[in-house]
């Protein structure tokens, strides 16, 4: 499975960004697709996750800001940044897990400034 993101960038603080991810290969029916984010310094922390039936888990810390969601037919998972915060920023990894098996994109920058 090959995850190609896109979409990260900057921004000032209260603004908004949408991180897109696409996967492509051997695509099981059922999978997880979500966000993780890294930032210097620190531990790789989950954001949002999502299954293929459109269930989602948010970090409390983007709950209310953050909206995650997928299109099966394209293999996509999206996230909805808004009311964006200096300390959303990180290196934002798209993930996919299906069948024991995880897989990671490369990896989108998100900065926002104050």
């Amino acid at each position: 499975v090959q995850l190609q993101a896109s979409g990260g960038g900057l921004v000032q603080a209260g603004g908004s960004l949408r991180l897109s991810c696409a996967a492509s290969g051997r695509i099981f029916s059922i999978n997880r697709m979500g966000w993780y984010r890294q930032a210097p310094g620190k531990q790789r922390e989950l954001v949002a996750i999502i299954s293929n039936a459109g269930i989602a888990n948010y970090a409390d810390s983007v709950k209310g800001r953050f909206t995650i969601s997928r299109d099966n037919a394209k293999n996509t998972v999206y996230l909805q940044m808004n009311s964006l915060k200096p300390e959303d920023t990180a290196v934002y990894y798209c993930s996919y897990y299906s069948s024991g098996n995880s897989y990671w994109g490369q990896g989108t920058q998100v900065t926002v400034s104050s």
